[in-house]
Parts: C-alpha cells; structure tokens; sequence
C-alpha cells in the first residue's frame, strides 16, 4: 500500500526497546528539555519512548557501547522528532503547527518531484494527500496508523517528508505501468502476506542503481573535503571515535569538532545533490550516467539511509604519513 511506503521493516517491540536506554535518565531529561516537547503536552516518557523506537531502529534492537547511544541520541533531530510524535498522538496544536509550516513545503516538493508549478492542481494533489495518512484515518486512533510512526528523527523532518512524497508519486507511476502493461491473458496473482492478506510490495529494481550513484556521489564529494574535514569523519564514523577522542587528537575543543561536523555533513549533502542532479560522465570504467530529478534523489538518501553499509575505512583510508606521525591511533 503507497501510504505505508516508509515501513521497510516493523516497528521495534518496545519490550526490546526500552531496555537500550536505561541509565540514560539525564541525558533524556536534558534532550526532552532541548526538544521542547512540552509545548505540546508530550509527556517526558511518551518522548522516552520516540528515543528509544529511534535507537532500536537504528542498533536493530542490539546492546550499543553507551558513548555510541548517547552520541546517537544526542544527534537525532530533537524537535522534529517532539513533532511528529505529538501529531501522532493527535495532540491538536501541534498539528495546526505542522500545517501552518509544511503545507507549503510539501507542495513545493511535490512540485519539484512532478516538475510543474507548486500552485499546479497536481501539485496540491500530491501533497494533501499525505495529511490523510500522517494523521492516520484509516485507524480508530491517529497514533495507531499515522505515518508519523516512521520517523525516527535520523534526518530532518523536511528531508523524510520529501522522501515520503517521492516514493508516493513513484508507487503512483508502477501502479499506473501495471495497470497499463497487463498482458491480455490472465495474469498469475500477486503474492500475498499469509497473516494479514495484503499485497508485498515489489522490491525497486533500481534499488541497487540507486545505490551506486548515491555511492559514487558521497565518494566525489568526500574527495573534495580538506584532510581536516576526512579526518574528522574518519575519526567520527569510522573509528568511531568520541567527540572529546577527536578533539584531543586534532587539537580542537570538543564543540568546534561537533560544529566542524555538523557543517560538513550540510556540505557534503549539498554537494551530493548537486552531483545526483547533473550527471555523471564516464571515468575510470564507470559509464556516463545522467542526472536524476528530485524525487530520484531523495529515493537514493532515503535507500542509503536504511543502514545500507558505506565502508568508510574504504572511501577515508588513513593516510600513511598521518598515521606515521601520530605514532598510534587513540584507543
């Protein structure tokens, strides 16, 4: 079903969740604080519970090293996350707040996914049609099938509605390339989910096309970063080094390294994008590639993002002569 697009896998059991966090009350205290959930009326443990969801998600329901959770915890996208969890709920503020400032957002994307005015009937089309689901109507409360469920704050909350809206309009496109391509003949059924009766969704075959671009751009924009900014990065993810290790090592105060971070992941986005958007050309055997629209890229982010393993040590190998001057790794 197009409106459950983001479910790749189900939610985590929250028997298995809520044992990842434990010992983390203060920091959860202080990230509940920062979110500023409490506008809304979201409760601190109804937003213990989106923190734990989030990093189940994201350590497939596994013990993590506490310095590795709480770095995790701590770089979600706070109060988007506080957001989507009181819409979810359907806390009535909240989302007079989403609506007054995403209504336009979401039809300018969807403008930019169909390549036509954000005034366009398609356009308006496309993304009121989302509110339905974020809300959840289809269930007999909004918490229990809206699709705000899915977000788990790892990006922001602009970028995963984006996404949403581009996988939406492409479920639209092979729905409507079924429809039109049915043989004359009767087809074989599809398959169907034994235990709730629904049709499986149909793996993308451009999944791994997809994949290789967003691949191909993260290695050129990674080329292009000073040997501070790799450093960093390597450090960071793939020697998965705290941000108080980084800083000693590179001779930095622990919030520049975070700042330092912070802009080159914002760069390496932008300059991402802008590789997907205009093309490829052919070097060193890889074939020329054309550019994607929008909603291409934002199924490569999205692809990317389902803990799809980037080998950093491959694509930030240690430098030689770095490494032969600083004697050793940090332990």
């Amino acid at each position: 079903m197009a409106n459950e697009t983001p479910r790749r896998t189900g939610q985590p059991p929250l028997d298995v969740a809520s044992c990842l966090l434990d010992g983390c009350a203060s920091l959860i205290e202080q990230l509940y604080a920062q979110s500023q959930a409490a506008r809304w009326g979201l409760a601190r443990e109804a937003f213990s519970v989106c923190l734990q969801r989030s990093a189940a998600k994201r350590f497939a329901g596994q013990p993590a090293p506490p310095q590795k959770l709480q770095d995790y915890i701590s770089s979600l996208h706070l109060e988007d996350l506080a957001l989507a969890a009181a819409c979810a709920a359907g806390c009535e503020s909240a989302w007079d707040h989403f609506f007054a400032a995403y209504r336009a957002y979401l039809r300018s994307a969807a403008a930019a996914i169909l390549r036509c005015p954000a005034a366009s009937a398609a356009a308006c089309e496309l993304a009121d049609s989302l509110f339905s689901d974020l809300y959840g109507l289809s269930g007999s409360r909004p918490s229990e099938r809206s699709l705000f469920r899915y977000f788990h704050g790892r990006s922001s909350l602009k970028t995963w509605l984006r996404a949403v809206l581009a996988q939406r309009h492409i479920d639209s496109l092979r729905a409507a390339r079924r429809f039109t391509e049915l043989p004359e003949e009767e087809p074989a059924l599809p398959p169907r989910n034994a235990a709730f009766g629904s049709e499986l969704q149909p793996a993308d075959p451009r999944r791994q096309h997809y994949l290789s671009l967003f691949t191909r751009a993260l290695q050129a924009a990674l080329d292009h970063l000073s040997p501070h900014e790799k450093d960093r990065l390597r450090l960071y993810y793939a020697e998965e080094k705290t941000l108080a290790d980084i800083g000693r090592c590179l001779g930095e105060h622990e919030s520049s390294v975070s700042r330092h971070l912070d802009r080159t992941r914002a760069g390496l986005r932008q300059a991402m994008e802008e590789s997907l958007r205009s093309g490829f050309a052919a070097v060193d055997g890889a074939p020329a590639q054309p550019g994607l629209s929008d909603a291409e890229i934002a199924l490569c982010f999205e692809y990317a993002a389902e803990d799809v393993p980037i080998d950093l040590e491959i694509l930030l190998p240690h430098p030689r002569s770095q490494s032969q001057g600083r004697g050793k790794r940090l332990p």
